[in-house]
């Protein structure tokens, strides 16, 4: 099993490993290897706080392996924990003091930490040893521009140049310094070595096109964000800095794509906003360009230029009245600003480059860059993959009964709870029933199913003796409306076998479930739904109070709670679903989110955690969003 751990992992299929591993650590859960895998699975996944977890307990049972420290450290580190990872790096050097990786690491760390002599005594004593690893010179010259020392940097930077003048990233942070010089040409001499030699590094061609638009290279420049924009489509700054060359040149139209696209990435950018309010002005298209004009407005009551292009358009559309109301307002703050009420804008902000984040509307034609450039990297067998998935921060659904079992996104197992195995031992029954999460990825061929068991339990309604004989195909009825979705007869055949035997526990169960779902859809409707969700609570309340144990009945209760609101009791009911079944994935994805909308992130981040190493992935994807 351990093998086959060790193979999934190695074929980058982490969520599977972490399957393997979890089966070991249950069955010996006094071997260090599982540990230590599972916490490099989820290190590929981004799961930090898992991995050092993971990692942590680990060193527990063998504070001997130098790697372990190692994956504890780097999972740090992506955490920005940089005094915990100097620690372990620390530890690991004791154990192999002539493994490179771990004293560069820690010299980074240092540095993050502004220890900045530590850091180049760390260096120094790399640059010692290893004398031909020319990232340690670059380090060294990092750490100079720390310190803003640009001239020594600049000599350790051609030092690590003479030792491997085949290193992008030397050639980039070269060109850094030539920029923050103004050194314009000298910096796309630089980037232009650096392109050659990681052709797709998107920031180069950003950094460049910065370079040629300074000596007036405008065709480079553009040429630049192109290519830039081939290789990472949804790149801000090159849409953004292409918009304002596009504006420079007179391709009002174009321009105006570009900053379309940006304001739809973020669509509270008031700088683009107001950069596509005047293309829209010059194309005219007044009524849009005032929309941009008074979003900007709102936010910089006080910006003169925006209320004078404004009063231009209010002008050009013939609404002098509002036109009027502009200039005036120009004319008092003009004149406020004399008796010093107003702070004065300062004039030579305009043609500055500007950091991304920061917003001050009299740069509105001024290039982006981005407000932190990037650091050297840390020196890792664990490089980490990324889950892309696109999810959404919604919560999982209810457990309720279904035709088939249950399937969470990694393999399907069947959820048990005893008392739908006890109905399942009925004799004569059409469809044994399943536990599964949520009504949602039925197939065709699964409703199609569905529809025929509905036809054939009226054929065996029709022809019933006696009570408990109907009890059962209503049951079974009632779950096959659930798996189509049509709740409302669902409901009534429940209110039947209820009426028949008011001790069947999953009757509740169901009836709840199909009025919280139907409570949803009323309040989607506009429809009051107090009630429906009133008879929701009160048949999950009297389902626990037959049985008290049934964990999916707590987390299906947290559910309609944490929907109306009641967020301590939804916690609550989620915590002790938690406590009577240990490995429900799907009651520590929810009660993450919940934390995480109450803006605790650290138990967000754990149960999130958790979520993914019981299977649930999707938790992977949300906790890269919530970084």
């Amino acid at each position: 099993m351990l093998t086959s751990g060790e193979i999934a992992l190695h074929y980058e299929d982490y969520v599977l490993s972490i399957q393997y591993f979890n089966q070991i650590i249950a069955l010996r859960p006094h071997l260090y290897k599982p540990w230590q895998l599972r916490g490099a699975a989820k290190f590929y996944l981004e799961d930090f706080a898992g991995a050092e977890e993971d990692a942590t307990e680990a060193i527990r049972l063998n504070p001997y392996v130098d790697v372990i420290f190692d994956l504890r450290a780097i999972s740090r580190i992506r955490q920005q924990n940089y005094e915990g990872a100097v620690a372990d790096y620390t530890e690991a050097i004791k154990l192999n003091p002539m493994q490179r990786n771990y004293w560069f690491n820690r010299a980074i760390c240092e540095m993050n930490l502004k220890n900045y002599d530590a850091a180049l005594l760390q260096a120094d004593t790399i640059t010692q040893r290893w004398s031909q690893f020319a990232n340690a010179y670059s380090l060294k010259a990092e750490i100079y521009l720390e310190k803003k020392d640009t001239v020594e940097a600049a000599q350790w930077l051609d030092k690590a140049l003479e030792k491997d003048p085949y290193d992008g990233n030397t050639w980039m942070t070269r060109a850094s310094i030539n920029l923050s010089r103004q050194e314009w040409r000298e910096a796309d001499t630089c980037l232009s070595k650096a392109i050659h030699l990681k052709p797709k590094h998107v920031p180069s061609y950003i950094n460049r096109a910065l370079a040629r638009l300074n000596y007036n290279n405008l065709r480079g420049a553009m040429e630049d964000y192109d290519t830039a924009l081939d290789l990472d489509p949804n790149n801000f700054l090159a849409h953004y800095n292409r918009g304002l060359m596009r504006m420079q040149l007179g391709a009002d139209n174009d321009a105006i794509d570009d900053f379309d696209y940006v304001i739809e990435m973020e669509p509270e950018n008031v700088m683009a906003i107001f950069n596509r309010g005047i293309l829209r002005q010059k194309t005219g298209n007044y009524r849009g360009a005032i929309r941009d004009y008074s979003k900007v407005i709102d936010q910089f009551p006080n910006f003169w230029t925006g209320l004078e292009y404004r009063a231009q358009c209010y002008r050009a559309l013939g609404m002098t009245n509002n036109a009027e109301k502009d200039e005036f307002r120009i004319l008092k703050a003009q004149m406020d600003k004399h008796i010093g009420i107003q702070p004065r804008w300062s004039a030579d902000k305009v043609k500055e480059v500007r950091k991304r984040g920061e917003i001050d509307p009299n740069k509105h034609a001024s290039v982006v860059v981005e407000d932190q450039q990037e650091s050297n990297s840390y020196q890792s067998d664990f490089r980490g993959h990324v889950q892309n998935r696109s999810v959404g921060f919604d919560y999982r659904p209810a457990f309720m009964l279904s035709l088939s079992p249950y399937n969470n996104g990694v393999k399907a197992y069947q959820a048990f709870d005893r008392d739908v195995e006890k109905f399942n031992a009925r004799k004569g029954l059409r469809h044994n029933l399943f536990v599964a999460c949520g009504n949602h990825g039925q197939t065709s061929s699964t409703t199609d199913e569905a529809f025929a068991l509905i036809d054939s339990l009226e054929i065996d309604l029709s022809n019933a003796r006696g009570a408990n004989q109907e009890k059962v195909l209503f049951m079974q009825r009632a779950v096959a409306y659930t798996v189509v979705q049509n709740y409302p007869d669902a409901i009534a055949d429940l209110d039947q076998v209820i009426a028949a035997d008011s001790s069947m526990v999953i009757a509740y169960w169901q009836r709840a479930v199909c009025q919280a779902l139907m409570s949803g859809f009323n309040i989607s409707q506009g429809v009051e739904a107090k009630l429906k969700t009133a008879s929701a609570l009160s048949d999950f309340n009297h389902a626990l109070m037959l049985a008290p144990n049934n964990a999916y009945i707590y987390y299906d209760r947290a559910n309609l709670e944490a929907a109306g609101g009641d967020i301590p009791q939804a916690i609550e009911d989620y915590s002790h679903a938690i406590r009577l079944e240990e490995h429900l994935a799907e009651a520590y994805y929810n009660r993450g989110i919940l934390y995480y909308n109450q803006g605790d992130r650290a138990s967000a981040v754990r149960d999130l955690s958790k979520a993914g190493e019981l299977g649930l992935y999707d938790a992977y994807s949300i906790m890269k969003r919530m970084k």
